[in-house]
This record gives structure tokens, sequence and C-alpha cells, in this order.
């Protein structure tokens, strides 16, 4: 009966914003009234159910209510601290986007369907992270990619858009056939879709020892689905050319629905670590995205494609996290990159990160590079010697060790400008201390986010010999990356190196090829055929003027 009112109380944040949807067909057009104060209200619902549930989570522990459905699959919600966690999260940036899209699309002749949009899509995340069985968590996923498509190209008119709008779409299908494969295969060996009833025989099977034939294939199928979700090389193409859609899209797709791959892995955590295959294939492709990102982010001009290279890296950062066995880290890193990623977008025609940037310094003369190896060592060691310190255990939490190491890799730039500059004792001294801040405040925040989770997600295990290998291979990868970009500007003028930067700017042409291989590059609509004409019209003047002025003659 207990859970039954739970249900009640928790079902009230998706239907505030599913009723707000509604009333958008009534009011789509010009300043909604009705549907923006009921947007807001959905809002603050969300916020006070996500309060309440974490205090009845906080007093009672795990909840699930009672499922309505056939054969144990249908619907049922789970209420836990990862679940509340994501919950949270979600109200606080839902908040954030509905009120500025309010003022965002002010006049705009749409603005009710656009808010009635975006209310149904906050809806579907929401019911994805509270789903409690394999049949709704299915199909909130595939709802959640069906109202983000009608997001995307809620400007119709606009041919960039319709473009990425369709690569998303095919990849989106792709994923969902993935998931429909997994969860048809866990149906099958385990004959409920209770994630609890799965979670729970999985462990007993491995205390006893037992092999679990199957959950191999099944966690490689969510390793793809969440691959394809996340925006992974080399499908991250679509990404970065959904900037023609409205600002606030861009913050919820960056800071909300691209979270779903992590958040997937993260509640299907058991599975994972069941498999010995999928954790692997989520290191080597999650490392690569995170390395491939964070690089052609460094070469990119435009503010928001820069984000969307960042939003790619990220995504590859917390998967590649989730691999390592590392749930909680990722976790900590899926909250802090969302609330981040929503005020990078909704402030990025602001020039305070422009002012905060011109403060920063950049190295005066060359540095040596036997500099920037000390100071890369400097970092690591100061690093490895306060875990040791903190009682990390070197054999056990060597997954964890690794990612607070890629993540202290950063300060190795301070360390050797210290090392080149003149007060380099002092400036050893600061570089130190930061190096320590980083250090405590990640394993402060790691460890208060593994007890919140501890429930829900495996305990960190020994790494075997294929982990450990991979993990060896990431840093030494992400040390050589941290050494060329300290010497980056020192070598820019390298013929080598000048050619190489045009390649990765472009992305290593991945995009390019994808769109050949999907012809995504071809819609078929009356608005994208005539803006395409003119497009092409302008780009054979162009052509004329320039062969024009190329023989001299005037344009």
């Amino acid at each position: 009966m207990f859970q039954n009112l739970l249900a009640l109380i928790v079902i009230l944040s998706p239907a505030a914003f599913t009723i707000t949807a509604l009333m958008s067909w009534f009011q789509s057009g010009i300043r909604p009234k009705m549907v923006k104060q009921m947007g807001m209200i959905s809002t603050v619902i969300s916020i006070a159910i996500a309060l309440i549930c974490g205090y009845l989570v906080m007093s009672y522990g795990q909840l699930q209510t009672e499922l309505i459905g056939i054969n144990n699959l249908g619907f049922s919600l789970r209420v836990d601290a990862l679940s509340i966690m994501m919950m949270t999260m979600i109200a606080l940036l839902g908040f954030i986007i509905v009120k500025f899209s309010i003022n965002y699309l002010d006049g705009d002749k749409r603005q009710g369907a656009f808010i009635g949009r975006l209310a149904a899509t906050i809806a579907s995340v929401q019911l994805l992270v509270l789903s409690g069985n394999l049949g709704i968590l299915l199909v909130s996923w595939i709802l959640t990619s069906v109202s983000l498509h009608r997001l995307l190209v809620f400007y119709s008119d606009r041919p960039g858009a319709l473009v990425a709008a369709k690569k998303k779409f095919i990849l989106a299908r792709l994923g969902d056939l993935c998931l429909l494969i997994a969860v048809v295969l866990m149906y099958n060996q385990f004959g409920t879709g209770d994630l609890e009833s799965i979670f729970t025989a999985i462990k007993n099977n491995q205390a006893l020892g037992l092999p679990l034939a199957g959950l191999e294939t099944v966690a490689i199928f969510l390793v793809l689905t969440a691959l394809l979700k996340s925006a992974q090389f080399p499908t991250h193409g679509w990404l970065i050319e959904v900037m023609e859609t409205p600002t606030p899209v861009s913050a919820l797709l960056h800071a909300g629905l691209l979270n779903a791959g992590p958040f997937l892995i993260i509640r299907m955590a058991f599975v994972l670590e069941a498999s010995s295959y999928a954790p692997i294939i989520l290191m080597i492709v999650g490392g690569f995205t995170a390395l491939f990102g964070s690089v052609v982010y460094l070469t990119q001009t435009s503010v928001k494609t820069a984000l969307a290279y960042s939003s790619i890296a990220h995504m590859g950062f917390s998967l590649m996290v989730c691999g390592l066995g590392v749930y909680p880290a990722a976790m900590l890193h899926l909250v802090a990159h969302s609330f981040y990623k929503a005020h990078s977008f909704l402030s990025s025609g602001s020039v305070i990160d422009v002012i905060r940037g011109s403060k920063i310094k950049s190295l005066e003369q060359a540095v040596k590079p036997y500099k920037v190896i000390i100071g890369i060592a400097l970092a690591v060691g100061v690093y490895l010697g306060f875990a040791m310190i903190w009682g990390i255990n070197p054999e056990k939490e060597l997954s964890l060790l690794s990612i607070g190491a890629i993540i202290v890799l950063g300060l190795s730039r301070i360390f050797t400008a210290a090392l080149d500059s003149k007060k380099s004792l002092p400036l050893l001294i600061q570089a130190t201390l930061m190096a320590i801040l980083v250090t405590t405040a990640f394993f402060t925040l790691e460890s208060g986010t593994h007890y919140l989770l501890s429930a829900q997600v495996p305990e960190l295990t020994v790494p075997g010999l294929g982990k450990i290998v991979a993990i060896s291979a990431i840093l030494i990868v992400f040390a050589a990356v941290v050494f060329i970009q300290i010497l980056a500007p020192f070598i820019s003028q390298n013929a080598t190196y000048s050619a190489l930067a045009i390649h990765i700017r472009n992305g290593l042409y991945a995009n390019a090829i994808f769109d050949r291989t999907v012809s995504a590059l071809r819609v078929h609509s009356p608005e994208t055929k005539h803006v395409t004409q003119l497009q092409a019209d302008q780009f054979k003047r162009i052509e004329y003027i320039n062969a024009e002025s190329f023989d001299g003659q005037p344009a």
C-alpha cells in the first residue's frame, strides 16, 4: 500500500509535464499564457517531488511500485539513490531550461508548441530514470529519442537541422534495436522484466560461482546502445550539426539526453560486471572518443561547435570510467558535466568566459621537452603520494587511481610553467597545493557518491589482465597527448603539425564519411530543396566572381 502511494507521488512529476505538452496542442502559438504557467508549475512540482522522494529513500531505502503488465513485463517505477540523483538533476535543469525558454522564445509564433515539445521530452527522460521494469525502460528510451527528434526539427525550413535530425534518427533507431535485443535476451534468460529480480539473480549466481550464459551478448548490446545514444566516435557527427536548433534544445540535449548512455550503463552495472568483453569495448571506444573530442575541441573557432566536441569528449570519458568499473565516479562526472554544460550553452553568448580566459597567460618561451616530462611526473607523483596517504589500495582500486591520475594530468601544464619560471620554487609549492586540492576534491566527492550508490552498483573489484593492459595504454596515451598539448604553441609553425591541425579541425573527416554512408545529405522536402537550390546558386556566383577576379577582371 505504501509503495502504491509512493507511485502516485512520483508519477506526478512526469504527469505534470505531460499535461503541459497536451495543453500546447490548444495554445501552440505566440505567448501561450496557460502553457507557460503550467510549464513553470511542472518544474516546481518536479523539484518538490524529487526532494520528497529523496527523503523517503533516505528513510526507508529502495522503493518500488507494483507491476502493471503481463508476465512480469510492463510498467513499474523504481525509486532508489540512483534514480533520485538523476531525478533531482533533471528537475533543476528542467526549471532553468523552461524558464530560459519562456524568455528566449518570447514573441515566436510557435512558442506554445516549443514549450510543449520541451515538456514532453523532460517527461520521457524522467520516466526513463524511474523505470523499474524492462518494459517501461524500453518504451521511455524510445520516447526520449522521438521527443528529441521533434525538437530538432522544430524549424523545418533549416536544411542543416533536417540533415542532423535525419542522421540522429537513423542512429537512434539502431540504438533502439540494440536495446530491444538486449531486453528480449534478458527477459528470456531470467523470465522477468523486473530490474531488481534480474540484479538479484546475477548477484546470487556470482556469489555461488555459477556461469551466466548469454549475459555477455546482453552486455555488448547494452554497450552498443549507450555508444549510439551518447554520440561516440564515429557516430558523433550529428551532434555538431544540431546547432541550428534553439539554444534551450542544445542545453537540454547536452546536459540531459546525452547522459542517457552512461545512465543506462550505470543502471545495468551488474550486467556489465558479469561480462568480460563489454567493459573493454567501453574503455577503448570511450577512451578514444574522450581524446578525440578533447583534441578537436581545442581547434574549433565556433563556440557552440567547440562545446559540442566537449560534450562528445565528456560522454566518452564517462563511458570509459564505466568500463573501468568505477560507477560512482562516472555518476559524479555525469552530474557535474550536466550543470556545467547547461550553463555553458545558456550563456554561450556572454563575454564573461572571454574575459576570464584573457587572464590566463601563455608560456612566454619555448619549454624544453625534458621539463614537460618532469612536470607530468611531478603532477602524477604528488597525486599518487596523496592517494597512498588517503588509503587507496593500488591493487584493488587501480581503476579509481587511474581515473584520478588522468584528471590530475591536466595540472602538468602548471608544474611545467613553474619549472620554467624564474620563481620556480614558490610556483612549485602553489602547483603542489593545487594538485593536492584537486585530488582531495576528487576522492572526497567520489567517496560521497560511492556511499550514496553503494547498494545500486557493484563493488570495485581487482581488474583482470585485459583491464590492466587497457588501463596502462590509456594512461600512456593521455600523458602523450598532454605532452604534445604543452609543446603545441612552440611547434605550431611546423608544416607537418599545421597539416595535422587542419585534419583534426575537421574531425578527421569521420562525419563526412558517415554522411556518404547513410546518404544523410539528401533530405527530401520542398523547403529543403528550395533552400538547397538557393545555396547552389550562391556557390555558382561565388565561383564566377572568384574566377573573374583570378583573371584580373573586375568582379
